[in-house]
């Protein structure tokens, strides 16, 4: 669904939040599963990285205001995002649009419906710019929650909290969702209804469905919307977002509100952008739905002794939190674990410089609404600072430096170099990465941890 610090176009950029971060999968606007933080989050990890050729950077007709297109090719090298095939397809947009009226029919929309809301589309080019961002820079996670869970987003969320007490009453009652962690994805993925998005969900999808290298997904992100448009639930104005489509304060891709929104005040439309009681239930439903096991945590903080072997730290690497106990992990606050039995898995997402968390089920729920590890950290631990917990005990390396995509670039050619890794070198930083910068970590016996720090990088230039 997804994703205010000083940020000057905060829902008009986006990047691959894994590849930024070096944590987790797509960002949930790029995946089968739903929408995700791309706008936002992409800005937090990268700040500028528009590939705007500034001379072209005046607004396009049609577009809304939004920033011309570079003319360039795409970075991920894909032949739908040559320049070429980029100028090919818009020719075409039109005839691409209306070439999808009969799978709109099959979905019940009306043919007046139909050519109602397409009128006038035009494509939004810039769109693939933002697609295939390449940033050159990335935040570390300590400067991702700085930014997310502060103060005045933790004072906006008690009074949030405060003002629609009733809806949360309800909520809590049919779903068994914690009212915190719908609070803390209110606030992270929008700042309470702030930071929405302006970009047009019908032009973006249309755009994304006809032009570019996700097509078939975004078709049904296109037809979805109309669908919500033909049945009344939101008008053309309220769906705003991200250049992906997400929108509302809880950021719904088309397709996920069509499984998870729900009329809670039974009023016969499922407003998700501007009616509270349906925004907080739909988003509930949405948790509840993927898993989420009522009056759990989603994790906890542990200190992980020195000597551990971080091979262990691994999502696969399920076991129980005696049996972690037992290898010497304790938690932070120096309590036992109430419940000895329940399953985990180990993150260290600052390797062995910086603090663990021991993952459970709702961790896994909530990156099913995102994908991403360190965006569930966040949401996980803004959740525990509204119910009135204390900050992470243990600090963050914060003396690490991130490295440029540059850097990160020249690590995988290392590695592949040195036999670890044979995927292409790209700049993101996935599990093959990693994987490959733990089994380096190890055979020069440093702690495997699979942080990609710039001792690392040293290490491997003079190996």
């Amino acid at each position: 669904m997804r994703r205010t610090g000083a940020l000057a176009n905060k829902r008009t950029v986006a990047v691959i939040l894994a590849a930024t971060l070096l944590l987790g999968g797509e960002a949930r606007a790029q995946s089968s599963s739903g929408g995700g933080p791309l706008s936002f989050f992409g800005n937090i990890f990268t700040g500028s990285f528009s590939k705007d050729n500034p001379s072209a950077a005046q607004p396009a007709p049609g577009n809304g205001g939004t920033q011309a297109w570079s003319g360039e090719d795409g970075a991920s090298g894909h032949p739908l995002m040559t320049a070429s095939a980029i100028r090919e397809a818009a020719a075409n947009f039109d005839n691409c649009v209306a070439s999808m009226w009969p799978d709109a029919a099959r979905r019940n929309i009306s043919q007046e419906s139909f050519q109602r809301f397409t009128a006038g589309l035009t494509p939004d080019l810039h769109i693939m710019d933002l697609m295939d961002s390449q940033p050159e820079f990335s935040k570390s996670i300590w400067d991702y929650l700085d930014i997310l869970v502060n103060d005045n987003r933790l004072a906006k969320g008690r009074e949030i909290l405060v003002k629609y007490k009733p809806q949360f009453d309800e909520v809590e009652k049919a779903y068994g969702v914690d009212r915190y962690a719908i609070a803390a994805i209110w606030g992270i993925e929008s700042n309470y209804s702030t930071q929405i998005g302006d970009r047009s969900v019908l032009q973006s999808t249309a755009t994304l469905a006809c032009i570019g290298r996700r097509q078939a997904y975004f078709k049904d992100e296109f037809l979805s919307a109309l669908e919500i448009l033909h049945h009344g639930d939101l008008r053309p104005e309220q769906m705003h977002g991200s250049w992906a489509g997400a929108f509302g304060p809880t950021q719904f891709m088309p397709t996920a509100f069509k499984r998870y929104a729900v009329d809670a005040d039974g009023d016969g439309r499922r407003d998700v952008v501007d009616d509270p009681a349906d925004l907080i239930a739909s988003t509930a439903n949405n948790l509840k739905k993927d898993g989420w096991q009522a009056g759990e945590t989603w994790g906890y903080e542990v200190v992980v002794p020195p000597g551990f072997n971080y091979m262990l730290a691994d999502r696969a690497k399920v076991m129980t939190l005696a049996q972690w106990e037992h290898l010497g992990l304790k938690h932070a606050d120096g309590k036992p674990f109430l419940h000895p039995a329940e399953k985990a898995y180990l993150l260290a997402p600052a390797g062995a410089e910086g603090p663990g968390f021991l993952m459970l089920q709702n961790f896994r729920v909530i990156m099913k609404y995102n994908p991403a590890e360190a965006y569930a950290l966040a949401i996980g631990h803004f959740a525990d600072r509204l119910r009135g917990g204390a900050p992470f005990v243990q600090p963050w390396p914060r003396q690490e430096r991130e490295l440029s995509r540059a850097e990160r670039l020249e690590l995988q050619q290392l590695l592949v170099e040195r036999g670890f890794y044979r995927g292409t070198p790209d700049g993101q930083f996935g599990g093959e990465t990693r994987n490959a910068l733990r089994s380096f970590q190890a055979s020069i016996g440093a702690p495997a941890d699979g942080f990609a720090s710039s001792d690392v990088l040293e290490r491997l230039r003079g190996h």
